[in-house]
């Protein structure tokens, strides 16, 4: 075990401890996969991240860096606030990235751009693994664990990035606010719902809100998810349920107020937004 750089980044958020946290530990060589995961439960947050050199396969690609992806409860291929946060934190150590203006960061499902504009960055939001419309039967069970009648769903697909997404579209942003989901309930199951907000939005603020029930990776409702936004923003723009630029705000119920840029670009969703530093110093690994 030795000292290793650390820090906890709030990511979605440009004011400290209102977005969501996630731990980065920098140097991640030579940790056994134990220990990776005790690390991850113990600092008990939605995710922790751990940085490696890429694979040879992936430097090949352009891979800056290589990132294991840790909940409290297990691995991940993907998931969007660690690979912001992380790309943060690795700037913020003073790394350059190799093609200027864009960090290429190698997770489970490949190579992912993460790109800087202004004060935010934005990752390239990932192919799905799972789409299109969701059963009946399933949608029935989705709707028993927000304690809601199926009636009240206006949309829903399977926007799988990795975690194991569904999508639910409800008629309204309070629609989701108001939500009291069993969560104890979920069983690995991970649901995420969307509602639009009245009008059509202004600087700043959300035309949609969001909300994360994570049962898959153990942590209950998630504060701010980029993998579920990034989902989101691929089913809904082209079902032509959102435009191709957009904001959505999730975290409300949990007393945090994240904000999530959603843009597609040629044909490409991006999810961005900002993070700040909160915590830094070094761990014992």
């Amino acid at each position: 075990m030795r000292a290793r750089p650390f820090r906890q980044v709030d990511v979605f958020s440009g004011v400290p401890y209102r977005g969501n946290p996630l731990a980065v530990v920098l140097d991640g060589e030579g940790i056994e996969d134990a220990a990776l995961a005790a690390f991850a439960n113990w600092t008990n947050l939605s995710e922790t991240t751990f940085v490696l050199p890429p694979t040879p396969e992936g430097r090949a690609g352009g891979a800056d860096y290589r990132v294991r992806i840790f909940t409290p409860a297990r691995e991940l291929p993907f998931a969007g606030h660690p690979t912001l946060g992380t790309a943060h934190a690795w700037l913020e150590a003073g790394n350059t990235p190799r093609d200027p203006g864009t960090v290429v960061q190698e997770c489970g499902v490949g190579l992912v751009e993460v790109r800087r504009h202004d004060d935010r960055l934005a990752f390239a939001a990932p192919a799905l693994r799972r789409s299109g419309p969701v059963e009946p039967t399933d949608l029935a069970v989705f709707a028993d664990l927000l304690d809601i009648d199926p009636a009240r769903i206006a949309d829903s697909n399977w926007i799988d990035n990795g975690p194991g997404w569904v999508g639910l579209l409800l008629e309204s942003a309070a629609d989701v606010l108001e939500l009291e989901p069993r969560l104890a309930e979920l069983n690995g199951r991970s649901i995420g719902v969307v509602g639009p907000y009245p009008g059509t939005g202004e600087h700043e603020h959300p035309q949609f809100e969001v909300r994360a029930f994570a049962g898959s990776a153990g942590v209950g409702e998630d504060p701010v998810t980029g993998s579920l936004n990034a989902g989101l923003a691929q089913w809904m723009i082209g079902a032509g349920h959102a435009p191709e630029h957009y904001l959505a705000g999730q975290g409300g119920r949990l007393g945090r107020n994240g904000l999530v840029h959603l843009d597609r670009i040629d044909g490409q969703v991006w999810v961005g937004g900002r993070s700040t530093t909160c915590i830094t110093g070094t761990v014992i690994l």
